[in-house]
């Protein structure tokens, strides 16, 4: 028999998803199966796990024609695990590695009905928050088991589902199942414990407890919180049917409800103003209900005042100890924003000197209407005309020619605009002025800080690449590659954003989970890749005509990207060599990553023999077009450059040192574009060896264009017009 079962229930995670599955079946453990359920998820979360299944059979997929709920979801997955024990991991938390041959050692070991295992809030700024295991068992418990009329104070551990693992039987033994609506886990958890005979703790951290910033519904506003006192009432009454049973427990429990009240009252993101009243008076009817004769465990302190209050029905005097007690927290904030802001005489001085001027223009032009017809254009921090914005501005101009166009880029870049596009420079009075009273604006990376969204207008964020390297929150377990940034200013800058554009599902799912906040992303290629998808024999001979290369010539692009945790190392490459690799045909096109020195280089291809220094050249588009082939290592070239259906060989020598460091979205040698090369003598040898057109390389690119380029058919850009500029829902 599989001693684990894990029920993974799947409903709008899918930026989350992969890297809980990722967490159980990466586990030094492998007697377990994973039954994820689709519960009608309108995202990917379904092919997700269908992805998953097709790769490890441990994963079994159920796919729900309507959406059940959390509760039914989690019942279907009991139904059909064939576990002994089994455990219910929500989509968007994850396990701590290494920590399941420890669940299993103590499940083997002591044959618990009920395993708690101890937990994090993992929160969206990397921080994190302990459980109150310790609080609650002082001294660990071991390996004893107990029953819950013996250690009462487990109800204090937090009543989830996430947190145990429960043996099978026990639960059809004693018909113990999730009922629907929300604070599900309410009406399964406490009898779960009422019910064991033999409950066990360890005392390990086995699960990040993911503290959505987006989504959850501990941060959704609205009256299904009244739930919960129907999840609470489903408890009273199975007690009051097992009888003297689970009578002692009462008080205990009784507690917890009023705790578990006041928990969900006191949270401002579930709870309107309007519904407090409303919330507290029923609060107050269960207290009357349900309060044991001999009395329970009132609370020390502030929290037994709110405890005797309810009991009161004391409405008016509860919300005052609120208010009271916010106003002392708001004075608290005051005080340290002062501190913050006593920055010395000078450096303020300066600062307003800098600033002062153009700033107050911008805030004099954010009071002026928006001008409905213009659209502010940027890429890569104001370096020119390119990438995914370049292609919805062409787009644009022929769909939507009412629309005006306007494009921002520094001074020393104006040269390289192409002929009739509209510009202002950065830092210029029109650039404040375009940026406070456009409609649209697009951009492939964030604009800068002070930009207010305004009522109206439309933020429209493109990116630039489909991620292998980890992005934006997800960042912060990767410090070394993450050095200065401020991740609550990013959010304050991702909060901008209507639209996210993606180039296919799996971008989708990690911009969800790299860049949470409330933007509706558009799933339909990548505008730039236009270009690639329509390109003809024709247009690739023109463009190798201009670079110098002959119709017979054999063309490798070299692109790596950059190391933010090693600036300014290179991998180890020797032109020459690669070169005699190529043979007498060979040529190189050698292009740095636009963070390194791309924007001191000649505007022309500079050359050296067969090698062509191609990093100023300002359209990489035209390289993709002239090269027979792509090496690269862990840029998102190589999904742009696979929609031409070209060799790709990854050359990646530092691959191990570099997902520690920086972070990676997916295993990229064991999903290639092709040939895969961890040294340079590796690399010499797939291009003398043919494998770089080899069966495996061209079965590994079908499989890669298969799930990243399926909508990259050469009409993205329009697509995007057609939503974000017209207003066309399909």
């Amino acid at each position: 028999m599989t001693l684990l079962s894990f029920v993974v229930p799947a409903y709008l995670v899918q930026g989350y998803l992969r890297e809980c599955l990722d967490s159980i079946l990466e586990q030094p453990y492998g007697d377990l199966e994973v039954i994820g359920i689709d519960d009608a998820s309108p995202d990917g979360s379904g092919e997700i796990l269908l992805e998953y299944a097709d790769r490890d059979p441990r994963v079994r997929p159920v796919r729900l024609t309507e959406n059940a709920g959390l509760g039914p979801a989690r019942n279907i997955g009991l139904d059909r695990a064939v576990g002994e024990y089994v455990w219910f991991v929500d989509g968007d938390d994850w396990l701590v590695p290494g920590c399941l041959p420890h669940v299993a050692d103590r499940l083997v070991a002591t044959h618990p009905d009920v395993l708690i295992v101890d937990h994090v809030r993992a929160h969206w700024n990397n921080t994190g928050t302990r459980s109150a295991m310790r609080d609650v068992f002082p001294e660990p418990v071991g390996e004893e088991t107990f029953r819950l009329r013996d250690r009462p104070e487990a109800v204090r551990l937090l009543h989830t589902a996430w947190n145990r693992v429960l043996r099978r039987e026990f639960l059809l033994d004693r018909g113990l199942r999730f009922e629907p609506g929300w604070y599900e886990d309410v009406s399964f958890s406490y009898p779960a414990l009422m019910a064991a005979d033999r409950i066990g703790v360890l005392d390990r951290v086995c699960l990040n407890y993911r503290q959505r910033r987006t989504g959850a519904i501990t941060r959704t506003r609205g009256d299904r919180h009244f739930e919960v006192f129907a999840q609470w009432h489903r408890v009273f009454r199975l007690m009051d049917r097992w009888g003297p049973a689970v009578a002692p427990l009462r008080p205990a429990v009784f507690e917890r409800m009023i705790w578990h009240y006041l928990t969900v009252l006191g949270n401002g993101e579930r709870i309107a103003a309007e519904l407090r009243p409303a919330f507290f008076t029923q609060i107050h009817a269960d207290h009357v209900r349900f309060r044991p004769p001999e009395g329970y465990p009132v609370p020390a302190g502030v929290e037994g005042l709110k405890h005797r209050l309810v009991a009161a029905g004391r409405w008016r005097t509860f919300s005052g100890l609120r208010d009271a007690n916010q106003v002392a927290e708001t004075a608290v904030r005051v005080a340290r924003r002062a501190r913050r802001r006593a920055l010395p005489k000078a450096r303020r001085a300066a600062r307003r000197a800098r600033d002062a001027a153009l700033r107050e223009y911008y805030r004099a032009e954010l009071h002026r209407p928006l001008d409905p017809s213009l659209a502010v254009y940027a890429a890569y921090w104001y370096r020119g005309y390119s990438c995914n914005p370049a292609a919805i501005y062409a787009a644009a101009r022929r769909l939507a020619p009412q629309v005006r166009g306007v494009w921002i880029v520094r001074r020393d870049r104006v040269a390289s605009l192409p002929p009739g596009v509209e510009y202002v420079v950065a830092g210029s009075p029109d650039y404040y002025r375009v940026l406070a009273r456009a409609r649209w604006l697009v951009n492939n990376v964030n604009f800068p800080d002070f930009v207010r969204k305004r009522p109206g207008s439309v933020h429209l964020q493109t990116h630039h690449g489909t991620p292998v390297k980890v992005m934006g929150l997800d960042q912060q377990r990767y410090p070394v590659g993450a050095m200065g940034m401020n991740f609550t200013k990013l959010l304050h800058r991702v909060d901008r954003w209507d639209y996210s554009v993606s180039a296919n599902s799996f971008s989708t799912q990690m911009w969800e989970r790299a860049y949470p906040a409330g933007y509706t992303s558009l799933e339909v290629g990548y505008p730039r890749n236009d270009r690639l998808a329509l390109a003809t024999p024709q247009e690739c001979r023109q463009v190798r005509a201009e670079l110098g290369l002959g119709p017979d010539e054999y063309v490798v692009l070299y692109a790596p990207t950059h190391r933010e945790h090693l600036p300014g190392w290179r991998p180890p490459f020797d032109p020459d060599r690669m070169l005699d690799a190529l043979g007498p045909s060979g040529r190189l096109l050698m292009r740095s990553h636009y963070f390194h020195d791309r924007d001191r280089r000649p505007r022309g291809p500079a050359a050296a023999g067969g090698v062509l220094d191609v990093s100023g050249h300002d359209s990489v588009e035209d390289l993709y077009l002239a090269a027979d082939v792509l090496v690269t290592d862990y840029s998102s070239a190589m999904f742009d450059y696979a929609v031409l259906d070209r060799p790709i060989v990854v050359y990646a020598p530092d691959w191990d040192a570099y997902r520690v460091a920086r972070g990676v979205y997916f295993d990229l040698l064991a999903e290639p574009p092709g040939a895969v090369a961890l040294d340079f003598p590796a690399l010499l040898d797939v291009f003398r060896s043919g494998t770089v057109r080899g069966p495996a390389a061209e079965r590994a690119r079908d499989r890669f264009r298969a799930r990243f380029c399926a909508l990259d058919d050469g009409h993205a850009a329009e697509r995007v017009v057609r939503r974000v500029f017209l207003g066309e829902l399909a």
